[in-house]
């Protein structure tokens, strides 16, 4: 039942006093307009079809609007039924009269706003269905970073604006927030906090997801991006880093009772792009030879000699027709006879999958004179590349809006999720990940022999891995050692505002970020890193609860300054536990539970509990609606600070100036605008930094000391934003362009700094640090063609952003940031940037050559040295759109230019020889290195030592050579093609139960183009909760999607 009020008319009654509309919206621009919002008395009715005609019901004498971004408004009374009626809306020479959600869920006009915003309609977000929402505005925001680790089907997402402000990793994600709701999109560690983790007794990171996966992008209306600190101030300490204001759909009139909206969704995925693997040379060391001095294989001990099958390197003999004594999986040992010496080309390939994602959703809609309703529901089942791992999510929303009288009105939404999987795939460089057993496996070795999993009569307690204990069997790892998650989520809130008067009223509104989530991590027996099995129990209990209050008042100063006031005040809770049990070893090979292990299960319990209270005000002034001036004050109090420091104020100020209002400008500028602003915004910390705490110990009732310094006088984090920018509308709105310059500073970072150990702590938390981002961000937007039938729309985005460490704690001159299994590290130096590079790279002469010793190998380095930064040079986007009659084409290319990324797949594949690369040299038996020798007087010669292939690769790319493992990350991306066909509304017609239909067919991440010679350049290491950029740990193959999606509205 819609909602209704004891006021509201006999519907018999208001339904005979009805009148039926129909007619066609035009401009002279356009032509036919599809999409104008039809209003009346405050209720949406709908908006125009895609050829510009309308249908719509509405009471005797009502008063209807007609509303398009870029025109005036039009309203017409209609006092009874009317056909064909002709609607033509004349272009806004202001241009910019749309309106934005801000800060607080604030709606202002766009012209009004002294600092840069975008805004990402529903459309621009379900073009190419990715499944993690966040992934689609790659490439059509300018500012916007996008950073996952490549992990898996929920693979989570840090979004970041404007650069890194903090020196704490995870202290630079932009605030998402929900329909008023500040939502958590932090990770929560599955509990391994090293990418790095090959080696017995060594779990795997698994990446679970963060919240903002879960957002179904089907409910989405708008999402508008707050790109600094001066248009997020409002939200007070988590608004330093920007945030993204998301507005879900609400309810709408419909002309026949309630609106249904059907949309399938059936996509498919496989391996985008592939190493350059090699399959001319099989397993050896390239230094095995027979009694006739040939190069031979041996999986054993043989005739031919002794056993070579241990190694995981790829120099042994070309595969040219011979026969060697070889594994055999039917004896499980080796074989009788010699076999033919041949490669397996798709041992690699052949492991993954093509995987698929289906997603249905049914969505109602309706509404009355005083109020609305939407509910939808959306099920997505998803299988992805890599066998048994995929997920099942369940989504409903539900979206309420009641006029209880004239003054007051209600509103509620609310988003619940659920979603569950039986098996995430874990990430990094460890045993237990594909992506290590894809490094070690050998050009000779066929997959098959893997997929028995246990040896016959040794199930559950002898897997199949017949060339290393160290390698498990990849079949063992997909369907054995599963990681599975049980997630339930809820984000919601209640809203109630009262008008006082026409010029005063109030809102308040209270909202839910929960989040529920159980976790089981399995290992059988027989792995390399617990041979007698291992489990793991994780439950997560997560809630925020905001409250706010705004009471605003409106004023006419005189006959020109219209004045806005607001003030408000919020009160944050935040209460976060996880809870831990684990066992290593069980009792009975796979009965996964605590009270199966062979000792007592380790429980630990972690709280994280935080309370913020806040005081706001905001004063918008409009001069003749040509000056716009806003200022805003906040004040924090928070419970993680020290006492005398806990409450700070931070300030901010921002203009508008239409000059194609205050100047008679050239004709061909139809709207230009100044804008102009300054913020200041303060940020807290983690709880229980200020006191001495007793940490959990893994023996019963025992504890452990800390090792960390609390510090009972650190003062907030404190950044300043300065923005100027314009904007531009020419040629009667056939080009737009927006231009924004800004410079941001943090200083008073709070840091945990390394301290001298005979101190009895090895850091301490400080106030240090100060930190400088400056760039520049374009939008540019235009109508190539735009002809009644036919259109061309295209926007382009292009930003580049420069970071630079201008201070760290007194005495120290580098801060190591985050670093990796002792090999890159991302370390902030004064004077360099947050995303710098570091370790050991070539020795090199002045002349820049490689330097070699005396046995004809690379020389090895005394220090670490800079190698780059993992951040782009510069981002961009390309977007276009084609329009002809019913049909809709559309391509975005995203690209990025410079930075760098290390590979630790690169390394090992280059010092085991699997990569196509290390081929040169093994025909001769020997490489030269391109280089010098350094002298005993000091002088340098050129290296003419000949030296093993193996011996020169495994050098020359080991582990701790960061440099020659390090790659540009420059990319271009075709990230999205979608063509669509809508239905014509004289074929609907005819089947009168139909609104509107339409089916596409869509690509995401089809094609690339880049140096990276491993899987992805767009990608980082999983270290606990942190995503690390620049660094490829293990990383699992990206993915091209194709799919198809069809659309029903009745």
């Amino acid at each position: 039942m819609l909602p209704m009020t004891p006021s509201t008319a006999n519907e018999r009654t208001q339904e005979s006093e009805r009148v039926k509309i129909t007619g066609t919206v035009t401009s002279a621009e356009m032509g036919v307009m599809p999409g104008v919002v039809i209003t009346s008395n405050g209720t949406a009715l709908g908006a125009t079809n895609s050829d510009g005609t309308f249908s719509i019901q509405v009471p005797k004498g009502a008063e209807v609007i007609f509303s398009f971004v870029g025109y005036t408004s039009l309203k017409k009374t209609f006092a009874q039924q009317e056909s064909n009626v002709a609607v033509t809306l004349v272009q806004d020479s202001q241009q910019l009269s749309e309106v934005v959600v801000t800060a607080l869920g604030i709606k202002r006009e766009q012209k009004a706003l002294g600092y840069a915003t975008q805004t990402i309609n529903s459309e621009a977000l379900t073009d190419a269905m990715p499944n993690n929402f966040a992934q689609a505005l790659s490439g059509k925001v300018a500012g916007l970073n996008l950073v996952s680790p490549g992990s898996g089907p929920v693979n989570s997402t840090r979004i970041s604006l404007r650069g890194d402000n903090s020196l704490n990793p995870g202290g630079n994600n932009a605030l998402i927030v929900l329909d008023g709701v500040p939502m958590s999109s932090e990770m929560t560690s599955s509990g391994v906090d090293n990418a790095y983790g090959a080696g017995s007794g060594n779990d795997i990171p698994v990446d679970f997801g963060n919240g903002i996966a879960d957002i179904n992008p089907n409910d989405i209306e708008s999402i508008t991006v707050l790109k600094g600190p001066s248009a997020a101030a409002l939200y007070g300490s988590r608004a330093a880093n920007g945030a993204l204001i998301i507005t879900t759909k609400s309810g709408a009139r419909k002309d026949r009772g309630i609106g249904v909206t059907v949309n399938t969704n059936l996509s498919f995925n496989d391996v985008l792009k592939w190493p350059d693997y090699q399959y001319e040379y099989g397993q050896g060391t390239g230094k095995s030879f027979n009694a006739a001095g040939q190069p031979y294989y041996s999986y054993g001990a043989s005739a031919d000699g002794a056993n070579t099958g241990g190694t995981s390197s790829a120099f042994g003999p070309r595969f040219d027709g011979q026969s060697f004594y070889q594994y055999d999986p039917t004896l499980e040992g080796q074989s009788a006879e010699r076999q033919l010496w041949r490669p397996y080309k798709d041992n690699i390939k052949g492991f993954f999958r093509t995987g698929y994602t289906l997603t249905n959703n049914v969505a109602l809609e309706g509404g009355g004179e005083n109020g609305s309703v939407r509910a939808s529901l959306t099920h997505s089942k998803n299988e992805w590349i890599m066998p048994n791992t995929g997920f099942e999510r369940l989504t409903a929303a539900l979206s309420v809006n009641q006029n209880i009288s004239k003054r007051l009105k209600l509103s509620s939404k609310v988003n619940f999720t659920n979603k569950k999987s039986d098996n995430l795939p874990g990430t990094g460089y460890s045993n237990q990940s594909i992506a290590y057993f894809m490094i070690f496996q050998n050009p000779n070795v066929d997959l098959a022999w893997y997929k028995p999993r246990w040896k016959a009569g040794q199930e559950q307690l002898q897997q199949i891995h017949p060339f290393s204990s160290f390698i498990d069997n990849p079949y063992v790892i997909a369907y054995e050692m599963t990681n599975s998650l049980n997630n339930y989520s809820m984000v919601g809130n209640m809203a109630a505002t009262y008008e006082f008067s026409p010029k005063l009223d109030l809102m308040v509104r209270s909202g839910i970020d929960l989040t529920s989530e159980d976790r089981a991590m399995r290992r059988p027996f027989n792995t390399a890193n617990f041979p007698y099995g291992y489990y793991k129990e994780q439950n997560i209990f997560d809630y925020e609860i905001n409250t706010d209050a705004l009471l605003t008042y409106r004023e006419k100063l005189g006959s020109k300054i219209d004045l806005r006031t607001s003030v408000g005040g919020n009160l944050r809770n935040q209460r976060f536990r996880a809870t831990d049990g684990v066992v290593d070893g069980l009792v009975i090979p796979a009965v996964y539970k605590l009270s199966n292990g062979v000792g007592n299960a380790m429980m630990t319990t972690r709280h994280r509990n935080r309370k913020v209270n806040s005081l706001y005000a905001l004063a918008a002034f409009s001069y003749e609606d040509k000056i716009f001036v806003d200022l805003t004050a906040r004040n924090d109090w928070s419970s993680t600070l020290p006492l005398q420091n806990s409450s700070f104020f931070y300030p901010s100020i921002s203009s508008s100036f239409i000059l194609s209002d205050l100047f008679r400008l050239p004709t061909a500028i139809s709207f230009a605008k100044l804008r102009l602003s300054a913020a200041q915004v303060g940020s807290d910390t983690d709880p229980y930094r200020t006191r001495k705490y007793y940490g959990q110990s893994d023996f019963a009732g025992s504890g452990s000391v800390p090792t960390t310094l609390h510090n009972i006088d650190f003062k907030p984090e404190i950044t300043t934003s300065y923005e100027a920018g314009m904007e531009f509308m020419l040629f009667k709105g056939r080009i737009g362009v927006d231009a924004t310059v800004y410079r941001n500073y943090t200083k008073n970072q709070i840091l945990e700094i390394p301290v001298d150990p005979t101190t009895g702590y090895s850091r301490a938390v400080l106030n240090a640090g100060k930190v400088r981002n400056q760039g520049v961000e374009l939008v540019l937007n235009a109508k190539p063609i735009d002809f009644a039938d036919f259109k061309w729309r295209s926007t382009v985005t292009w930003s580049k952003n420069s970071n630079k460490v201008l201070k760290l704690a007194d005495g120290m001159d580098d801060q190591q940031v985050l670093g990796v299994g002792g090999q890159a590290s991302i370390i902030a130096k004064v004077g360099g940037t947050t995303g710098d590079i570091y370790g050991f790279g070539f020795v090199r002469s002045p002349e820049g050559e490689i330097v070699y010793d005396n046995s004809g190998l690379p020389a090895y380095p005394a220090e670490v040295q800079y190698i780059g930064n993992a951040y782009a040079d510069w981002k961009g986007g390309f977007l276009n759109e084609f329009s002809y009659k019913n049909f809709r084409f559309s391509f975005l290319l995203d690209g990025s230019y410079g930075g760098i990324i290390y590979s630790q797949t690169h390394h090992k594949m280059s010092e085991q020889g699997k990569l196509e690369h290390t081929l040169m040299g093994r025909e001769d038996g020997f490489i030269i290195g391109d280089g010098v020798v350094l002298n005993g007087d000091g002088t340098y010669t050129q290296n003419t030592k000949k030296v093993n292939p193996a011996d020169y690769y495994g050098r020359y790319y080991r582990r701790a050579n960061v440099e020659s493992n390090s790659f540009d990350a420059s990319y271009l991306k075709l990230r999205e093609v979608r063509l669509e066909y809508n239905l014509p509304p004289a074929l609907l017609a005819r089947a009168k139960f139909f609104n509107g239909a339409s089916i596409a067919l869509y690509g995401r991440d089809l094609a690339m183009l880049t140096n990276f010679p491993m899987f992805d350049p767009e990608t980082a290491a999983l270290n606990g909760n942190n995503i690390m950029p620049g660094i490829e740990m293990g990383q699992m193959p990206s993915t091209r999607t194709m799919g198809m999606n069809v659309t029903l509205k009745f």
